[in-house]
């Protein structure tokens, strides 16, 4: 049944929304935890409180289901029908599932309708095209022999998603690897488990066997390690903190030595030329910098200016960022919502009073609206005079504050743009074809922008570099790739 954001919003009210533990054969044990909304941190509901005897009960269905080949014996025709009727009806329910990723992470709803749910369902259409036009190789050989290279499934997947959008990581991680044969296993985050849960639902009525998608609700020290840790799990592909990262690394040499996937932090340049035009570069700078909350791994929170145009582009921006209206996110005239839980709102505050005790300028913004909802809304925050040895510049905020510094010459901007730990991506504005290619070569980043904030699209890989992650990409025929393995099959007839 259709449900409009209106019915999800009163659902939510009431307390009735769930996510549960979907395994087939395997009844939720009843323990579940509390679900509140950022919003204003009430009760819309309860999750699943998985635990590792639940991630065991996964695997071995959806090992059991890949040994079988009730997916994976298909023919790429048979999967790719199956994977459209997916991606339709996650289209026809995309207002519903806006509103449960709004609702559960505070993400405006107008982002999650126009943006993220597209996104989402762009992404199962086209791997569910894509999946059927992936072709192996022929060696040159002998004609005595036949040397066949191919890709096959890699087994059983597992996927830990993040909290900063859904729907999206949900449709980047499971898409593909699903799409190729495996059996997959999907974590969502703790804070947003909704609409992976509705996914989930959908993925069963549109065909996809149950042994060969499962959803396990809970704690990342409970669900998440379990998977991290369990023998029969042949790769973990995470999105999420570096932290973490270094953890699912620890648990697979202490166990199976599963192959990880790591897409973790960032620390993203902007970086500012003298010839830049500062008119079309201000609403993508300010979408880089406060785009979602700034809770992106992508987000753009380094601003690194040529000191010829710094006080130019400060004052566009200030006033670009009256426009930014901060609210409740189901109200469609909203740009940014809340943190996304009370812990990471004091991460961010703390880092507002760390940058003016270790000198930063503050230009705009620093505003808390304690009296907004939960409290956890923070306006769009501007410093200035930030230098490479100040916390805002060389830590993750994730949280709505723009590090501004300063440049004299090419050198020195480039420079600025890869001293940190991470490299995810970078943005950068000049109109000189030769400083845009020298530049674009030398910054470290998986995805560089030229003129615009862009993370590219469906069909080019993301991932970073350093400790931005490791081991595949997600988006591109890339990721197909992280969820197969190579097989040589060497034929000699005689």
């Amino acid at each position: 049944m259709k449900k409009t954001k209106e019915q999800v919003f009163e659902h939510a009210h009431a307390g009735k929304l769930w996510a549960g533990n979907l395994i087939e054969g395997y009844q939720n044990s009843g323990v579940k935890l509390e679900n509140r909304t950022p919003i204003d941190d009430s009760l819309i509901g309860f999750i699943a409180d998985g635990q590792a005897e639940d991630v065991h009960a996964a695997v071995l269905v959806a090992r059991s289901t890949f040994n079988s080949g009730s997916w994976q014996g298909l023919s790429p025709l048979e999967r790719k029908q199956v994977m459209l009727r997916w991606a339709s009806l996650i289209e026809f329910h995309s207002e519903e599932l806006a509103a449960l990723d709004c609702l559960d992470a505070g993400k405006p709803i107008t982002e999650c309708l126009n943006t993220d749910m597209p996104a989402t369902v762009d992404t199962f259409y086209w791997y569910a095209e894509a999946l059927d036009k992936m072709f192996g190789k022929v060696a040159p050989t002998s004609q005595n022999e036949l040397g066949l290279i191919v890709h096959e499934p890699i087994g059983v997947v597992g996927a830990v998603l993040p909290w900063n959008f859904p729907a999206q990581m949900f449709a980047w991680k499971v898409a593909p690897a699903l799409a190729v044969g495996n059996s997959v296993i999907v974590k969502p985050a703790e804070l947003t488990s909704l609409s992976a849960y509705r996914m989930v639902e959908l993925a069963y009525e549109a065909g996809v066997p149950k042994g060969a998608l499962s959803l396990i609700c809970g704690l990342g020290e409970n669900a998440g390690e379990a998977i991290g840790r369990h023998v029969d799990i042949d790769i973990v592909s995470f999105t999420g903190s570096t932290e973490v990262g270094r953890l699912l690394l620890k648990y697979s040499a202490e166990s199976n030595l599963k192959e990880i996937v790591l897409e973790c932090g960032g620390k993203s340049p902007q970086v500012v030329f003298a010839d830049a035009d500062l008119d079309a570069a201000v609403p993508h700078i300010m979408a880089a910098a406060f785009w979602n909350m700034s809770e992106n791994c992508s987000c753009g929170s380094r601003l690194i200016v040529h000191e010829s145009v710094r006080e130019k582009l400060l004052d566009k921006l200030v006033a670009a960022a009256t426009k930014w209206k901060v609210g409740n996110p189901m109200d469609e005239s909203i740009s940014i919502g809340p943190m996304v839980e009370k812990v990471h709102f004091e991460k961010v505050k703390s880092f507002i009073e760390l940058s003016l005790s270790e000198g930063a300028k503050l230009v705009t913004g620093g505003k808390i609206f304690s009296e907004l909802g939960s409290g956890w809304y923070i306006e769009p925050t501007i410093f200035d005079n930030v230098t490479p040895d100040m916390s805002i510049f060389q830590n993750e905020v994730f949280g709505p504050l723009l590090a501004v510094s300063t440049f004299s010459t090419d050198e020195e901007a480039i420079e600025l743009a890869n001293n940190t730990h991470y490299s995810l991506a970078a943005s950068f504005y000049s109109q000189n074809i030769h400083r845009v290619m020298n530049v674009a070569r030398r910054i470290n980043a998986g995805t560089v922008s030229v003129n615009g904030f862009s993370e590219g699209n469906i069909t080019t890989p993301f991932g970073g570099f350093k400790q931005s992650g490791f081991g595949g990409k997600d988006n591109g025929l890339e990721a197909f790739e992280q969820y197969t393995q190579t097989k040589v099959i060497w034929i000699i007839h005689h």
